[in-house]
């Protein structure tokens, strides 16, 4: 034996470790804060995550989204007038046609326990996910960050007493060459750029 792993073997003797050695196993495990369970999950679907502290970063990831996909002087689907105004200035042509280059929009809520974005018809009006663009950009903030999607209705409902939206549905699935399995049968595979912005 090697003056090297007689070395090795006998600190590994003088400090053992024992897995999980604060708790029993009967302890319940410790949850994750719902921002990273949230990127876990949506980097595991396959989302480009863009993490922005202020406007001029937003404004900086955005112009890096365009020049990355060559998106300059296309024509942008967009229903949100306000996310508009927020990013003109990019020889972009904002409009209604699902035939444009990607779709720029807000979303409901964040949801952390399956990394996907809660939309409604106050995004999609009464689109389905399969007629809109193939590629996403969608703005939103830290605040929207929610455990689970109970809790995303929850939120709609409370906001919207007057007026509760259509078209409420869930995009969780990023990526094209992703083995399908039962559970995402009928959804549709976006390219999906995520810009968040620290609200909180």
């Amino acid at each position: 034996m090697s003056l090297f792993k007689r070395l090795l073997k006998s600190s590994s003797k003088s400090e053992p470790k024992v897995k999980g050695s604060d708790h029993s196993k009967y302890f319940p495990e410790e949850k994750l804060p719902a921002d990273e369970k949230f990127t876990y999950n949506f980097n595991k679907n396959g989302g480009k995550f863009l993490y922005c502290e202020n406007w001029d970063e937003i404004a900086e990831a955005f112009d890096n989204i365009l020049l990355e996909n060559d998106w300059y002087e296309k024509d942008v689907f967009c229903i949100n007038e306000k996310l508009s105004e927020k990013f003109e200035g990019y020889n972009l042509t904002f409009g209604k046609s699902t035939k444009a280059a990607f779709f720029l929009s807000d979303c409901e809520s964040l949801v952390a326990n399956n990394g996907s974005i809660l939309l409604s018809s106050n995004q999609i009006k009464e689109k389905k996910l399969h007629e809109l663009p193939s590629n996403f950009i969608i703005f939103a903030t830290t605040s929207q960050l929610v455990e689970n999607i109970s809790e995303g209705l929850r939120i709609i409902k409370n906001q919207s007493r007057k007026y509760i939206p259509s078209n409420i549905t869930t995009i969780q699935d990023f990526e094209n060459d992703k083995e399908k399995d039962f559970m995402s049968y009928g959804s549709s595979t976006k390219n999906l750029y995520l810009l968040l912005l620290e609200d909180l």
